[in-house]
């Protein structure tokens, strides 16, 4: 029994401690939020020191143009970047306002009298012009059309080092001046000023200037480009106001359905794609096809029933170059849809993955416009050779299946392939006679054995009939070509598929788009392809053509600069009505700064902003958006493995307790 007691005290004195310690340790809201420590002990800046020390600077408005416009004025004081800024608003009673408006038209008409007598006529005729609106603001108040306020309008900068906070606070003034808006720092007032513009209403700084009612409206910031559409997906939601933009990548008001991401490593392109993508399947019913070359893609086509193909050198995938479709074309006298087989275009389409190839990674200047004479006259002469001319029924033979010599009905021809190209290309060689041919003919034969089956080439995954094709309706198709070696075979694979894709995919859709189904291509690390003129073109040639088969193009890739030294490659932006920056380098935003004409804080945002925040700009709109996926999205679109793994860890211990 003592045993039992003794056991007991015991275990009230520990709930007794247990108590202490929470009643000690227990923190309030300011103790959570506030940072590690602040030093105030600088005239024109703070230091917050956390996990990552920043630093802050504080300013107020000191002045203002004479006459203040709606609704640009203070928009950068909101929008610059990592800043924070806090209004303090008070009204001046009628009284208070006619005595002062009473004194300053006396104190002008002085200074009036004065600059007369001087012979000064331009400050006489100046300080003339402002007694009379003073005049007219003092009978506006008395009549009760317009009324006087005080306002103290205080921001902190914050920046992650010094060299940072100087140049933001350069450019932060010098964008403020060009609405005539005067901002200083709070010189030996750093804390007061900090103070000020934390949401404690508490105005410790009182540096006023006088409104009247119409000026007044310039400082409220509820005003925001918003960018959205009556129907579309969440895609989003906008920074500024807290409503979900709504996206539709096909709307009819946009001149193209084409699509930009331009954003650094880890800013989260791959995942707003895989959530626009996952989102506008599963409420749009869009189709979408992903040129996958960092293999990210393979999870979004396993959770949305869709397909996933792999293209490597192990594998038994075959891409067949020379495969050709016929396409539904509308008539433009008669509106008529008819049946054409262009093998002309496709012919250009094959000449230019092949001039690719031969360049090979080190972009061969021995290649020229014979080369690809001879490559153009023997792709042609590949299809004439398998009867395959404009007749969309010379894509046909008899079926095999037939009764007394009656045909049942038709299969579709073998395709000429790399293989069939090359072996020509060595009868011509070795029946030819001109010596300026003999060379190309040789070095054809030389760099193209590396793609051809019969000889083992390494990149024989292109020769041969296509193992698989393009089924119509399915919601996401994932073409992977992550296990290609990087630095060439992964270009080429791309401008191959983009090839590839317009026959098998694109042109299945009709040119009536009442008809045609929605449909999305994408082309991830699009950078990939820029070193190659053939691939630019091609992609260039693809976003023009889209829209009239009712087909988005959307193109994700890090380096913004690689788009901007290529001038052949900017038309693919021009070719883009929605474009979105998330997170960038500070080498890469000058050149979007001059491209796009992003303001000062637009720029600046773009630096300093979070991963799934970013610009959304669609035509002529824009806005600030954050993406970010659902919990079970998450699971899915999540690139992070590490990331990935902890949150399901963290869902399994939820589902359990």
């Amino acid at each position: 029994m003592a045993m039992f007691k003794k056991k007991v005290k015991e275990e009230d004195q520990e709930e007794k401690r247990e108590d202490e310690y929470k009643v000690l340790h227990k923190k309030t809201i300011k103790e959570i939020i506030a940072p590690a420590g602040i030093d105030a002990s600088k005239l024109d800046h703070m230091e917050i020191v956390s996990n990552v020390t920043r630093y802050a600077r504080s300013f107020f408005v000191s002045g203002l143009p004479r006459s203040c416009t709606f609704p640009e004025l203070f928009r950068s004081l909101y929008m610059f970047g990592d800043i924070n800024t806090s209004i303090y608003i008070y009204p001046v009673s009628e009284a208070s306002s006619q005595n002062d408006l009473n004194k300053t038209i006396v104190e002008l008409e002085t200074e009036r009298l004065m600059a007369s007598d001087k012979g000064n006529i331009n400050r006489e005729s100046d300080v003339s012009q402002k007694r009379y609106e003073t005049e007219i603001l003092r009978d506006q108040i008395a009549a009760g059309f317009n009324k006087l306020y005080e306002a103290t309008i205080v921001s902190t900068l914050f920046a992650y080092s010094m060299q940072d906070l100087e140049r933001l606070t350069k450019l932060l003034s010098n964008e403020m001046s060009k609405s005539l808006v005067s901002i200083k720092s709070a010189w030996a007032m750093q804390e007061d000023a900090f103070k000020t513009c934390l949401p404690l209403m508490e105005n410790t700084v009182q540096k006023k200037q006088i409104f009247d009612r119409p000026s007044m409206g310039t400082v409220f910031p509820f005003l925001t480009s918003e960018v959205g559409h009556p129907s579309g997906v969440p895609l989003g939601i906008n920074k500024q106001t807290g409503e979900p933009i709504l996206f539709d990548n096909f709307h009819p008001s946009l001149t193209n359905y084409n699509m930009v991401i331009f954003a650094k490593s880890g800013a989260g392109k791959s995942v707003t794609m895989k959530t626009l993508i996952s989102r506008s399947a599963v409420l749009m019913g869009i189709q979408s096809l992903a040129l996958d070359a960092e293999g990210e893609y393979s999870i979004v086509a396993e959770s949305l029933g869709g397909i996933n193909v792999v293209l490597s050198p192990t594998s038994k995938t075959v891409i067949n170059i020379f495969d050709i479709e016929t396409e539904v074309a509308k008539d433009e006298i008669t509106g008529r849809e008819r049946l054409v087989l262009n093998v002309e275009n496709k012919v250009e389409d094959v000449t230019q993955a092949l001039l690719t190839m031969a360049r090979g990674s080190t972009r061969s200047q021995e290649v020229n416009e014979l080369t690809k004479q001879i490559i153009a006259e023997s792709v042609a002469e590949e299809y004439a050779a398998h009867g395959i001319n404009s007749d969309p029924n010379s894509l046909y033979q008899a079926s095999s299946n037939s009764l007394d010599g009656n045909m049942l009905g038709k299969d579709k021809k073998e395709m000429p392939t790399i293989g069939s190209w090359y072996r020509r290309i060595q009868n011509k060689a070795s029946e030819n006679t001109n010596k300026d041919y003999s060379f190309h003919y040789s070095y054809l034969l030389k760099v193209m054995k590396q793609y051809i089956r019969e000889y083992d080439g390494q990149m024989a995954y292109f020769d041969g009939q296509s193992t698989f094709d393009l089924l119509d309706g399915t919601l996401f198709i994932n073409l992977d070509i992550s296990q290609l070696e990087e630095r060439f075979a992964r270009p080429l694979a791309q401008q191959i598929l983009l090839a590839w894709i317009w026959e098998k995919y694109v042109k299945k859709n009709s040119e009536d788009r009442t008809k045609a189904a929605k449909k999305r291509v994408l082309v991830d690390e699009a950078w990939m392809l820029l070193p190659y003129p053939e691939a630019v073109d091609f992609l260039n040639t693809m976003a023009r053509r889209a829209r009239k088969r009712n087909v988005s193009l959307a193109i994700i890739s890090q380096r913004f600069q690689d788009f901007y030294e290529k001038p052949e490659a900017q038309a693919v932006l021009t070719s883009s009505d929605t474009k979105l920056f998330l997170a960038q380098d500070k080498s890469e935003i000058q050149y979007l700064k001059e491209v796009f004409k992003l303001s000062e804080g637009e720029a600046n945002f773009l630096i300093t902003c979070f991963k799934g925040e970013g610009l959304l700009k669609v035509g002529a709109d824009s806005a600030i958006i954050q993406i970010k996926p659902t919990a079970k999205e998450f699971e899915f679109v999540e690139t992070n493995l590490n990331k990935l793994a902890q949150m399901k860890s963290k869902k399994r211990r939820q589902e359990i307790y």
